[in-house]
């Protein structure tokens, strides 16, 4: 099984942490393809020494070769947003995770999207039956 997480980077690093939990939890099910996505030395400013293009293209390729994606969503961003919209047009099933009592509304464009998964979660320990049910 491969999996493409997606969570905010430029939109704010708030969630990184967090982040790299989820990731480690979702190695359960498989191989975690954007694994840098939890990285604590990744700053808002993404990765350092690539280019944009480059980001887009490995992204792009690595979202087509994963089975499912995984977005946490707390955290508004632009691009995981646009993440989630092209991998509805690769017809990939779609998990999004949206944590209570997040300082963000999240956008209706996620929520009220029958196409995704989504799934309110309170604390870490929520998440692996919220896993154990998608990956069935």
């Amino acid at each position: 099984m491969k999996i493409y997480f997606a969570g905010s980077i430029t939109g704010g690093r708030d969630d990184m942490e967090l982040y790299f939990k989820i990731i480690s939890l979702l190695k359960n099910y498989g191989n975690v393809l954007t694994e840098h996505v939890g990285d604590p030395k990744l700053s808002s400013q993404g990765e350092v020494n690539v280019t944009d293009e480059y980001v887009y293209e490995r992204d792009v390729a690595w979202m087509k070769e994963s089975n499912v994606v995984i977005t946490e969503v707390s955290t508004p961003s632009l691009g995981v947003g646009y993440e989630i919209g092209s991998a509805q047009f690769l017809n990939k099933k779609i998990l999004c995770l949206y944590r209570e009592g997040s300082k963000s509304r999240i956008s209706r464009m996620i929520s009220g999207n029958k196409n995704l998964i989504f799934k309110t979660y309170k604390t870490l320990e929520d998440l692996p039956t919220i896993f154990n049910e998608f990956f069935k």
